[in-house]
């Protein structure tokens, strides 16, 4: 297999390894990706296999026939989030450079703007345009 998905596999190996379809039920991996046992795994295991799958399905996909496939760097992704929670400290974002290797950690690192839900709603440009019009209309009257 070329070296764009290996680490992603490794990385889906071992949380499939250490979860609980594998450790106390005593099932073999290959069935806990199916069907049936799919639902029971932990979340980053499968969005692990989901990022897996996309990685494969990349590996022949035309549009990417130039740039080839993006490698997943799970490898070091997991090294610096085990770093810093060893530490006490929050994973930083930043090193990932957008990368999202499961739903943990953010694909954009800081750059998509948090909100409340409080915020004032965008008028709509027809609203805009209707408003201007009855104005210019009042100032013909006028």
């Amino acid at each position: 297999m070329p070296s764009s998905c290996k680490e992603i596999r490794a990385a889906l190996a071992q949380c499939l390894q250490e979860s609980d379809c594998v450790m106390v039920h005593r099932n073999s991996a290959a069935d806990c990706l199916r069907a049936p046992l799919s639902d029971t795994l932990p979340a980053p295991c499968q969005q692990l296999k989901k990022g897996f799958g996309e990685c494969k399905r990349g590996m022949i996909d035309m549009r990417k026939r130039f740039r080839g496939n993006q490698p997943a760097s799970a490898k070091l992704l997991m090294k610096e989030t085990d770093d810093a929670e060893g530490h006490g400290q929050k994973p930083s974002t930043n090193s990932a450079e957008g990368y999202q290797l499961y739903a943990g950690r953010s694909a954009f690192g800081g750059v998509v703007k948090e909100t409340s839900g409080n915020e004032k709603e965008a008028p709509d440009w027809r609203e805009l345009e209707n408003e201007r019009f009855r104005q210019e209309q009042a100032a013909k009257k006028a």
